[in-house]
């Protein structure tokens, strides 16, 4: 997580364990897959729910170019 973008350690700290956890959830759809994660200014002011949905999204479109 890029410091610049996340001033706070907590901040920094929730988005990385919602990325493992929502990553562990989604691991067998994504087996064989090198996974970078950006994180875009702003993304601390980001609820929860918002967040997953997003990584929901993203874990989905990246099974489904995985397999073609």
């Amino acid at each position: 997580m890029a410091k610049r973008h996340l001033r706070r350690a907590t901040s920094r700290n929730r988005i990385k364990r919602l990325i493992r956890e929502s990553f562990r959830h989604h691991q067998h759809e994504l087996r064989g897959l090198d996974i970078v994660v950006l994180v875009k200014p702003g993304l601390d002011a980001v609820d929860n729910r918002t967040l997953l949905d997003a990584l929901e999204r993203h874990w989905r479109r990246l099974a489904r170019g995985a397999v073609g």
